[in-house]
């Protein structure tokens, strides 16, 4: 492009629409790439796919170069490789982190999928593959956005860094590790995430909040061996049974988590995000409709979207024990489990709240039978200041490039990294979610909307040249 010609749309307000048209005559080949990087099955969790995984990475790698950045390097784990790319080429300017993951879900059960999960099909304005989604999709609009400044512009407005790391799906043990010995290398003004989901379709959304997450296992032991309920019931305490009278007192008659100092360090709601909640207008029983319940439930005293994405959760997430084939056998077990979670919010400790948990369950337990509790992982909550110059940009971008005011979502579940990026780079992150819950992420046939990747494209775009000037 001639030095005239950017001046003049410089003056126009119309670079960044350049870069946007190039984005849109070239998006059939946007999604011929994508498709084969769907193609390539980077089950993170399963060892017979090391090899695919490393495929992937190199994948990842050359898409970065060809996108135009002049520094790429594949640093290999203890597991899977975390590809690192960046152009620093703009001195003075704001540098921001894009993050994402090549790994994906396991596929099963494959007898579900339409079509094979690795042959990527588009239909009904989707397109399904796994990894369509969750994550390849949505961070593969950030490469082709910085591609597409640099095939126009030739260069981008800002300093970019890119990781993406292949071990997302079984908990980004290496890539916390990473970055806590490479933060002169990340170091960064924001970070910026695609994977999340829109409050709703057509919907431009951004989270500035996850709850937390501590995962625990109380098992009850009784008797040495499974025993005869006919011979032995009535004189020993059978471990489900005293399992059950446990969990039915982790809750109070109003919904409450039992546990004392549960809540005692719970971040409280801002009435600037309380008038925001009202914005969603969230109808409880077209939402109890939507999940096939009669009614909804939960601590009594909040509205469903605070109970969703602002107060601290206890559930068993599943209970093991005894005979559970079909048909009868008349066992008294010797032991019984129960897989208990709880999400959390910002300043609660997920340690000390452990060691909470195991104290209740143990004072409430009979001496008739013996209870461990263990820890299994767990994750902090996050919650982004609304005030964030980072928050803002993400904001204006994906409302521009999705033509309606954008929605401020705190997300009910835990993304464990975004913690780890907020903390050990002390920078903000936004998540500028271009999924739908009704994906299937995770699921078979998941699938991603095309509308949501080539508006993706140009938000990806916006938010570049928005952040560049704050």
């Amino acid at each position: 492009m001639s030095i005239g010609l950017f001046r003049a749309l410089e003056n126009n307000g119309g670079i960044v629409e350049v870069v946007v048209n190039y984005l849109k005559d070239n998006f059939e080949n946007y999604l011929e790439e994508l498709k084969s990087y769907l193609r390539i099955p980077s089950i993170s969790a399963l060892a017979s796919h090391k090899d695919q995984m490393l495929k992937c990475a190199d994948f990842a790698a050359e898409k970065l170069k060809d996108a135009g950045m002049t520094r790429i390097e594949i640093f290999p784990t203890a597991g899977h490789p975390i590809v690192f790319a960046e152009w620093m080429g703009k001195p003075g300017k704001p540098t921001v982190l894009i993050y994402g993951h090549y790994d994906v879900q396991p596929i099963d059960p494959l007898n579900l999928w339409k079509d094979p999960p690795f042959e990527p099909v588009i239909r009904d304005g989707k397109i399904f593959a796994r990894g369509a989604n969750d994550n390849k999709g949505q961070h593969f609009v950030h490469i082709k956005s910085v591609e597409a400044f640099f095939k126009t512009l030739g260069e981008l407005p800002l300093n970019v860094k890119f990781i993406l790391e292949g071990e997302e799906e079984i908990g980004s043990e290496n890539l916390v590790k990473f970055l806590k010995t490479q933060q002169d290398l990340l170091k960064c003004d924001a970070v910026l995430i695609s994977d999340t989901s829109m409050y709703a379709k057509g919907i431009p959304t951004i989270t500035y909040g996850l709850r937390g997450l501590l995962y625990m296992e109380v098992e009850v032991v009784g008797p040495d061996r499974d025993l005869h309920s006919g011979s032995f019931g009535g004189a020993v305490a059978n471990p489900i049974n005293e399992l059950a009278k446990i969990i039915s007192k982790l809750h109070d008659k109003n919904g409450k988590v039992a546990v004392p100092n549960f809540y005692k360090n719970v971040l409280k709601l801002s009435k600037k995000e309380k008038d925001n909640f009202t914005r969603f207008k969230l109808s409880d029983k077209e939402y109890a409709k939507e999940i096939g319940v009669k009614e909804l439930q939960g601590e009594k005293g909040f509205s469903t979207l605070e109970r969703l994405w602002t107060r601290p959760t206890l559930d068993c997430n599943g209970i093991i024990g005894g005979f559970i084939e079909e048909g009868a056998k008349t066992v008294l077990p010797s032991k019984a489990t129960a897989k208990i979670s709880m999400r959390l919010i910002p300043d609660q400790d997920p340690v000390k709240l452990a060691k909470e948990v195991k104290k209740y369950i143990h004072s409430i337990a009979p001496k008739s039978v013996k209870v461990d509790v263990r820890t299994l992982h767990y994750g902090n909550g996050v919650v982004i200041p609304l005030e964030s110059k980072a928050i803002n940009a993400g904001a204006k971008a994906v409302s521009k490039a999705f033509g309606k005011k954008t929605f401020f979502t705190r997300e009910g579940g835990s993304i464990p990294v975004v913690v780890d990026f907020v903390k050990q780079l002390k920078a903000p992150a936004v998540l500028m979610g271009l999924g739908l819950d009704s994906d299937n992420i995770h699921s078979p046939n998941e699938h991603f909307l095309l509308e949501n990747f080539e508006k993706g494209l140009y938000a990806s775009v916006y938010f570049l040249d928005e952040f560049s000037n704050s």
